[in-house]
């Protein structure tokens, strides 16, 4: 006997043993309906009753008298088939979340309407459905699952979307609730809503992550349409992610982890849940970690995701790369043998994103000092961080014997010139690459030194720099000259009185190095005062100015008059002074102002008369 036969035969017998519980045993059988290799052996009448697909078929062979029917391709199987045959035998059974999707799918299939028998099963299970299914979130999440062996007739039906929209319904009205739940009243008499650290309302994050990925990107596409909180669909979308991927250990955030070996439909699975779950993240920052974006972007480039959704990863963790840490950066090469052990490629798309993002709002200090053409860029502080962080990457992948210098030099380049307040970390990494690439030349070694301001360095990376034989020549006198510009800025702090000017030269130096190291927003608004001030002081100059050019203007003046007005005059208030007439004035009836004018034009016609 065939094998295949074999297995059928314990099949049939055991269906024929079910069918003898409930169906009539007086009554010999009429007609086998075989579905899915299983054979019941039936009766036409409670069957034609209610089915009009057998109705059809029997008044098809009404004439050959037939006695088997073959139902091919019923939903649900030989299983759902056997409750069908129940409800036509009057027989009474429970209609659940777990086969009201199959009892749908064969009523449609075996056309158990209205139209043939009222109260049908169709109509019972719609309003199952209606009534039931669709007022509680875990049942329609169990239909769904059901529904996932009863494509498409199940999406035909509207079985699916109308219980995704309950579930997309329930999921927004229990975050509501949950969100009046936690509103009280403060001290100061004021409503406010109380912080949680998981909300209470996202209890559904669970039950979803049983479904398929189709019906899963389905349910998350109506929550975010329904206005479900960006935080608990990035929630719903972590949990996900680890229960799909956590057996390939995709999502490790560990950079030394080994490398599991895939088969074609695993892989293929895995890639098809990652590129779902990137196209449903939530446009809003930090609704997802950023360490399991960069888990996202490690599986990406390991299951060969399309360019899209890399590219839409890495702006995203460019977004908010200032809270990302070390290990984060270290994704490792999934590339050919003799490339680097890390996808510095990558990391650079990534600094690139970064510092092209655009000035968030809170950000910006005075608006009103920038023109609308200037150049976005992000804060300062995001800056000190993410520049802390690349000195620590550059020093961690640069004893990679295959890291190439261009590549080096275009990660360290990244950044403007004004994140880094202290260039420490990019000498400690260029001095690691240049132990672990010691066939450097000349003019490599001098193009790498270029990148370090030497002016920047702290006395113990100086001192360290000045000792450092693997720095070029120029590079040592630099650091030379700058460590003795900072003693000697040292010795006149603490002797201000000696020289003045040695001060100003330290004081210039100093806000040099200042000035590098602030933003363009800062450095613009101290240029604005600096300018206010120069205008000020120039103004003042030019009020001193046109003062002297009246004081000269008035002693040319004096200048031009006759040298006898002036030497009368002069001679006169001399005269004037002495007090030889100072009786006379006392006596006389006249008034001494009378009496001296008197006197001067008696002096100036002598004199007149001496000259002539």
């Amino acid at each position: 006997m065939d094998k295949h036969l074999q297995q059928q035969l314990p099949v049939a017998k055991s269906e024929r043993q079910r069918c003898s519980e409930w169906v009539f045993r007086d009554v010999p059988s009429d007609i086998t309906i075989e579905v899915d290799g299983a054979a019941f052996s039936l009766h036409k009448f409670p069957l034609v009753s209610r089915s009009g697909r057998i109705r059809k078929l029997v008044a098809e062979h009404r004439d050959s008298d037939i006695s088997g029917i073959e139902l091919p391709g019923l939903p649900g199987g030989a299983e759902s088939f056997e409750l069908a045959a129940q409800f036509c035998y009057g027989v009474n059974f429970e209609i659940t979340a777990a086969n009201v999707a199959q009892l749908c799918c064969v009523s449609d299939y075996l056309e158990m309407t209205e139209e043939y028998s009222k109260n049908n099963l169709g109509l019972r299970c719609e309003e199952y459905l209606e009534s039931i299914v669709c007022k509680n979130l875990e049942m329609c999440v169990e239909v769904l699952q059901q529904c996932e062996n009863l494509f498409p007739l199940a999406d035909e039906l509207k079985i699916v979307t109308r219980c995704i929209d309950a579930t997309a319904s329930k999921a927004c009205a229990e975050q509501i609730a949950s969100s009046f739940s936690r509103l009280e009243y403060s001290s100061s008499g004021r409503l406010h809503m109380s912080k949680q650290t998981k909300c209470e309302g996202d209890w559904w994050i669970e039950d979803l992550s049983v479904l398929r990925i189709d019906l899963y990107q389905r349910v998350i596409a109506a929550m975010k349409c329904r206005g479900v909180r960006p935080e608990s669909i990035g929630a719903s979308l972590v949990n996900y992610a680890q229960k799909e991927l956590i057996k390939k250990s995709s999502l490790r955030n560990q950079s030394t982890q080994p490398k599991v070996e895939l088969t074609s439909g695993a892989s293929s699975h895995a890639r098809l849940v990652v590129e779902t779950i990137i196209s449903l993240l939530p446009v809003e920052k930090f609704a997802v970690p950023i360490t399991f974006l960069f888990g996202l972007l490690r599986s990406a480039v390991m299951l060969d995701c399309t360019v899209a959704c890399r590219l839409d990863l890495e702006r995203r963790i460019g977004s908010q790369l200032d809270i990302a840490t070390l290990d984060d950066l270290l994704i490792p090469s999934f590339r050919h043998a003799g490339d680097t052990l890390f996808d510095v490629d990558t990391v650079h798309r990534i600094l690139v994103n970064f510092s092209q993002q655009d000035d968030s709002e809170e950000d910006m200090d005075d608006s009103s000092l920038f023109e609308s053409d200037s150049p976005s860029s992000p804060s300062q502080t995001a800056l000190f961080k993410v520049s802390k962080l690349v000195d620590n990457y550059l020093a961690e992948i640069a004893p990679d014997a295959n890291l190439k210098l261009n590549k080096f030099i275009a990660v360290a380049e990244t950044l403007p010139a004004h994140a880094r307040t202290i260039h420490d970390g990019l000498y400690r990494a260029i001095d690691v690459y240049f132990k672990a690439h010691q066939g450097l030349t000349d003019a490599d070694r001098r193009k790498l030194c270029k990148l370090i301001d030497f002016q920047k360095l702290s006395q113990e990376a100086g001192a360290h720099a000045a000792q450092n034989e693997r720095l070029p020549l120029q590079s040592i006198v630099q650091v030379l000259y700058y460590e003795q510009l900072r003693l000697r800025n040292a010795l006149f702090c603490s002797h201000p009185d000696e020289d003045p000017k040695p001060m100003h030269q330290s004081w210039r130096i100093s806000s040099g190095a200042l000035s590098a190291a602030m933003s363009p927003r800062d450095n613009y608004a101290s240029l604005r005062r600096e300018n206010r001030e120069l205008k000020l002081e120039l103004a003042r100059l030019r009020m001193r100015l046109n003062d002297l050019e009246k004081e000269h203007v008035c002693m040319k003046r004096n200048m031009e008059r006759s040298s006898s007005r002036k030497f009368i005059s002069s001679f006169t208030r001399r005269i004037g002074k002495l007090n030889i007439f100072a009786h006379s004035y006392s006596r006389g009836s006249t008034s001494p102002s009378k009496q001296s004018h008197r006197m001067e034009t008696k002096l100036t016609e002598r004199t007149d008369k001496y000259t002539l």
